[in-house]
Formats: C-alpha cells, sequence, structure tokens
C-alpha cells in the first residue's frame, strides 16, 4: 500500500556498463499479474485451438495411424507451456505479448544486456513456481484424506510463490531472484516535442541578461533538456536552485519547471545565435 501511495518508492538506478544511470521503474505486482494472466489466455487460447484441429485430424484416421499426429500434439504442447515465454523474452523487445500489451519488460539487474542464460533461469523456475503446485491440484488421489492434504499442500505452495513479490521491495519473482533480472516499466514512446517551442504563460516573466546565459553552455542546455523530459519534480526543483544562485536569479519551488522552461528557451536561443557567429562555448568552464 505504501508504494501505491509513493511512486517514487518503485524507481531504481540502473547502472549500464558504460556508467549511465538510466533510472528505470519497477512494474508492481498488480500490472506483472496482469501482463501473466494476459500470457496464459494467450497459451490457453492456442492449445485449444490446436486440440481442436487434433481431435478432428485423429477422428479421420485409424488407431495407429493417429498415434503421430497424437504424438507431434503431446510435443506442441509441451513445447507452447514451456517455449512461449523463453523465446518472447530472449527476443528484442524482452517481452512477452502479455507484457507489451501491459507495457513491462525484462532487464538485467546489473545494468548488461538479458542474456539467454538469464531468461531460460527465470522461465524454468515458473514450473516449480506456479505450474507444478497446479499439476498438484490436477492430480490429486482418490482417497479423502490424500485428497486433502494434496490440495492444501498445492494451494499453500502455489501462494506462497504467487504472493513472494508482494513481500519484497522490488516486485521479484523466485525466478527473479535467481536470474538477476527484474520487470520495468516500458511505456510506447512518442515523438518527444521541442522544448524551446513550449508555450508556458508562468515561463514569459523570467527575462535573462546575455551575463546570466553566458553562465552555462551546450553540456549544461543538453543535461537541462534530459531533467525537463523526466519531468521530475524534486530533480526540477534542485536543478533550478541550482541555476538561480549560480546566475543570482529568482525562482519560488512553484515556478521550478516554468523558470527551467525559459531558461532553457533562452539558452538555447543565446547559444545558437554565438555558433552562428563562430563562438561555441562547450560547456560552464569555457570561457
Amino acid at each position: 500500500m505504501a508504494t501505491a501511495r509513493n511512486p517514487a518508492a518503485l524507481i531504481r538506478p540502473l547502472v549500464t556498463p558504460e556508467g549511465v544511470d538510466l533510472r528505470v521503474k519497477l512494474a508492481d505486482a498488480g500490472t506483472r499479474a496482469s501482463g501473466f494472466l494476459l500470457d496464459v489466455v494467450i497459451i490457453i487460447t492456442a492449445a485449444v485451438v490446436v486440440s481442436l484441429v487434433a481431435i478432428f485430424g485423429l477422428g479421420g484416421l485409424g488407431g495407429q495411424d493417429a498415434e503421430p499426429l497424437f504424438i507431434v500434439w503431446i510435443i506442441f504442447i509441451f513445447l507452447l507451456r514451456n517455449v512461449y515465454f523463453i523465446a518472447f523474452e530472449a527476443g528484442r523487445r524482452a517481452a512477452t505479448p502479455g507484457k507489451r500489451m501491459v507495457g513491462v519488460r525484462v532487464a538485467s539487474r546489473s545494468g548488461a544486456g538479458l542474456t539467454l542464460d538469464q531468461v531460460i533461469a527465470r522461465n524454468l523456475m515458473r514450473e516449480i513456481e506456479i505450474f507444478l503446485p497446479l499439476s498438484i491440484l490436477a492430480a490429486r488421489g482418490s482417497a479423502g484424506v490424500a485428497d486433502t492434504l494434496s490440495t492444501i499442500f498445492g494451494l499453500v505452495w502455489a501462494l506462497l510463490f504467487s504472493l513472494f513479490p508482494l513481500f519484497n521491495r522490488d516486485r521479484l519473482r523466485i525466478g527473479d531472484l535467481l536470474a538477476g533480472t527484474w520487470v520495468v516499466e516500458a511505456p510506447k514512446v512518442a515523438l518527444v516535442e521541442d522544448l524551446s517551442l513550449r508555450k508556458d504563460p508562468v515561463a514569459a516573466r523570467f527575462q535573462f541578461s546575455a551575463a546570466q546565459l553566458d553562465a552555462y553552455g551546450i553540456a549544461e542546455l543538453h543535461k537541462l533538456e534530459e531533467v525537463l523530459r523526466r519531468d521530475d519534480y524534486f530533480a526540477m526543483k534542485a536543478v533550478a536552485e541550482t541555476i538561480a544562485r549560480k546566475i543570482g536569479a529568482k525562482v519560488e519551488p512553484v515556478d521550478s519547471k516554468a523558470f527551467l522552461t525559459a531558461y532553457y528557451g533562452e539558452l538555447r536561443a543565446h547559444l545558437e545565435r554565438k555558433l552562428l557567429l563562430g563562438n561555441r562555448k562547450a560547456d560552464k568552464y569555457a570561457r
């Protein structure tokens, strides 16, 4: 419940081998469950379609002629259950169709590329976490006591593993712990807007002198653009206070975004004018 009230609790640093911190947001337990259920629906639908085709095929054949088709059907159902997740998560998008529908994907916690070994490990553990207890429930003993005990055992097993992500801060399955992976949000990315064209009535109040704009260069302009695109209130507040202190301006916390938008637009125009004159300021240390 604390996570639902504080979305920032799911933000994690993801440092790539090049030293770049991508700052990812973990998928919550509800989103992960929704994606998994969608995948289960797809698998069951495919299994039903193939089973119907196999039944019609077997009906028109004799007993011995139907055996090869029956064997093919058994192999296909086995592969469908065990290869579906591995094949999609090992692909370029690192996500099954269900995960893509809810906007999440699998990522390596080390920041390196997701390996096939990690994908296989996290998905084979699903057999132990989910499908094995379900098999126990489906193959209950006929005796009353044995039937009751196997049912309780299967339910406890399934609940223990399925509820595990709710009791760790990174929302990890057992398979994620063993494979070194986690599931992160991956919303569809639209083309970004030109920040210099933003029309903000509050930003229009801020005006900067040439001396104030000379305080920063191209490198800082790019970093400022990253902060504005991330749209993180606390990051924008910290950056606005730093810039205001350096250039001798005054900005209220509630105006941080408007202040940065105004400064970004004027700094970009200022640097472009100087670039046309052959005067390139790479960063704030350049003279």
